[in-house]
This record gives C-alpha cells, sequence and structure tokens, in this order.
C-alpha cells in the first residue's frame, strides 16, 4: 500500500541544477557540497555528513576531492554511508563500505568515519550501534542519489515508511532495486544481487540539514519525474524530498528529460 503525504503546507519543490552530462554534473553537486562544507565548518568547527555509495556517485566524489581539496578541513568531518547489503563482506568488490574506501576515504582523510557492518552476526545489534551513532548529534549534510524505483538508499517501495520509527532497519530488497544492481555493472547477474540489506531511513533525511542529490542517466528519468510531479508518497520514496529542508537537486540531460 502506498502511504501519502498532504501537500498543503510543504516546501517548494527542491531546487533543481540541469547539467548536460555527468561530469558537469557532478562537478556542479562538488562546488555546491564544498561551498556548504565551508559553510558549516565556519559556523560550528565540525560537520557531520553521511554518503552514498554507488556508481551514480562516482562523478561527483571525483570532483569533491578536486576542489575541496584548499578549502575543507577533511579531519573535522565525521562520515556515514547510508546501506549495505547484508552479510557481504567489506572487501567484496560490490560492497558499499569498499565502494566508499576506494573512490573516497582512500583519497580523503575524515576526521571520523562510521562503517555499518553488513557482516554483523547480530543484524539487530548492529542497527542499534549504527543508529546511536547518527543520534549522537544532528546530521549536517547527506549526499545522496535516486534508484530508479525512486529508492532513497534501500527505501524501496514496498518497505518505505514516512514515519518510521526506526532510523536503521534490515530490508528485503524488491525486484528493480535488484536489477539495478545489475544495470549498474555491480553484479554479473540478478541471481547473485543480494535479497536483504541494512538500510537507513526516510525520517533520517528529514532530519538533515543539508539534502545534495545527484541523479544521472535516462534510467532515473521515471524515478525523477515521480519524484518532483508526482503524488508524495511511498509508491515513489523519493518524492518525500519535497518534505526536506534545503534540497538541491543535480540532473544531467538524460535524467532530467521528464521534468524540464
Amino acid at each position: 500500500m502506498s502511504v501519502s503525504v498532504k501537500s498543503s503546507s510543504l516546501p517548494e519543490t527542491p531546487a533543481l541544477v540541469i547539467q548536460p552530462d555527468r561530469l558537469a554534473t557532478g562537478r556542479a553537486a562538488a562546488l555546491h557540497v564544498t561551498d556548504l562544507l565551508e559553510r558549516i565548518l565556519k559556523e560550528q568547527g565540525v560537520a557531520r555528513v553521511i554518503f552514498a555509495c554507488a556508481p551514480s556517485q562516482n562523478e561527483f566524489l571525483d570532483a569533491l576531492i578536486e576542489v575541496s581539496t584548499e578549502r575543507v578541513d577533511w579531519s573535522k568531518v565525521t562520515g556515514f554511508h547510508m546501506d549495505e547489503y547484508v552479510g557481504m563482506m567489506p572487501e567484496h568488490s560490490a560492497s558499499f563500505r569498499r565502494y566508499l574506501k576506494d573512490h573516497f576515504l582512500s583519497r580523503v582523510r575524515l576526521g571520523e568515519f562510521y562503517p555499518l557492518q553488513g557482516d554483523a552476526p547480530d543484524l539487530q545489534k548492529e542497527c542499534g550501534r549504527y543508529t546511536a551513532l547518527l543520534q549522537a548529534s544532528p546530521i549536517d549534510l547527506i549526499c545522496l542519489g535516486i534508484g530508479e524505483n525512486g529508492h532513497l538508499a534501500f527505501n524501496d517501495p514496498p518497505v518505505a515508511d514516512f514515519a518510521d520509527p526506526e532510523t536503521v532497519k534490515v530490508v528485503e530488497l524488491d525486484h528493480a532495486c535488484r536489477m539495478q544492481q545489475v544495470h549498474d555493472g555491480c553484479f554479473s547477474q540478478l541471481d547473485v544481487v543480494p535479497k536483504h540489506a541494512l538500510t537507513l531511513t526516510l525520517p533520517v533525511f528529514q532530519s538533515a540539514r543539508y539534502l545534495s542529490v545527484v541523479v544521472l542517466g535516462a534510467r532515473k528519468a521515471k524515478a525523477v519525474e515521480a519524484a518532483l510531479k508526482g503524488e508524495i508518497a511511498t509508491q515513489c520514496p523519493a518524492s518525500i524530498l519535497r518534505t526536506c529542508r534545503a534540497v538541491t537537486l543535480f540532473l544531467d540531460s538524460a535524467a532530467s528529460r521528464l521534468v524540464v
């Protein structure tokens, strides 16, 4: 069942930044995030940031490392990520911990980074551990994407809950989400894609001070259209972005084709 939210007192649609290709989109997002981090660090001395881990973030992370080098003191930043496959070891090529290490953490030294351990022997205990870390202080910034089925993190439509009482939970991945992992080249075929994952829940995104969203490619165009123009409902979890604070959505021309 899709759960909707009345829109009478919601903020305006997220700010859109549309660029011609992946490289330009990633760089625009990196400049924006660098500006935000400079501001946050100037205001409060430290920052807490959650990162997405997916091929859609490659160009953004590459550009972020480049443009932030002289402007952001990364030693003042505490980092998190938003999901991980159940049972997957951190060295696995498709692990999100491995992705972030290869694409970011090996090139930028954060003050602290807390990995979400999908291979933990007690998953409920791991959810509690990560919840406590996330709730220790407000989240300043989340750098994220949108899935082909409109998911944020691994909040697919069947498990998405706009009022989720949990901060981190175990979910079953739906077919469209698992097929996206094949489309992205993370797995060779559907039957080797894990069926369960740990994920941050949707209220985490609502609680963050800033959201920077990078969405690339024609396969994401329908999800972008549903997020921005459809009903605010769990049928498209990303539609919750229209209820969040300070959201900037960075799209390439292919992803934006149904909204411009």
